[in-house]
């Protein structure tokens, strides 16, 4: 295989809090997940570069996300509601640098699931779970500056705060400044 380079894929992976459980999306997803996506709050923080319309929810779960475990980019994950087993949000990674063994997370929440800490108890669960079973060393999320909410749950979560990073981003067609926040093997001390 001289000259060639093999593609990782992202580990297949379940996870389970009290709860939530995070798991690949399928497509029965699609519903709630084009509902997810097209919550005007979701939609104000997509980081989409521009107002290319709704997310296909099918596509969503099952082109786009194997598409991205075929790059070794990352995947898509549901947030599905322990008690009633709803599919109440998304998790996907994305920038997986597999040498450095890091990757990114962003996560969307169905507008009844907010508030309640599941999108920072699934964004914590899962960045266990790559860390200690999957041997990441680290996990990011980058959050616009004014998504509060999305700060809270980097805070809640557990992610530490490094610094903002300059015209780094796009939400809906704009360019912003990100935060980036991270957690790292250390964190689980």
């Amino acid at each position: 295989m001289i000259g060639q380079v093999a593609v990782r894929r992202f580990p297949d992976l379940t996870v389970s809090t009290p709860r939530t459980e995070v798991r690949r999306h399928t497509a029965r997803d699609a519903d709630p997940v084009s509902g997810i996506f097209a919550d005007r709050l979701t939609q104000r923080w997509l980081p989409l570069a521009d107002e290319s319309g709704q997310i296909d929810g099918l596509a969503w779960c099952t082109d786009l996300a194997r598409q991205r475990r075929d790059s070794g980019d990352g995947d898509h994950f549901a947030v599905v509601r322990r008690e009633d087993a709803r599919v109440v949000g998304c998790l996907w990674t994305r920038r997986t640098d597999w040498g450095a063994r890091l990757t990114e997370v962003s996560y969307a929440m169905a507008p009844e699931a907010r508030g309640y800490g599941l999108a920072a108890e699934a964004v914590l669960a899962l960045a266990i779970a790559l860390i200690l079973e999957h041997g990441f060393q680290r996990v990011e999320l980058r959050v616009a500056p004014g998504n509060v909410a999305s700060r809270r749950v980097a805070e809640k979560a557990g992610f530490s705060y490094e610094g903002l990073l300059r015209n780094a981003g796009y939400v809906r067609g704009n360019r912003v400044d990100l935060e980036l926040w991270s957690f790292v093997t250390a964190d689980l001390r």
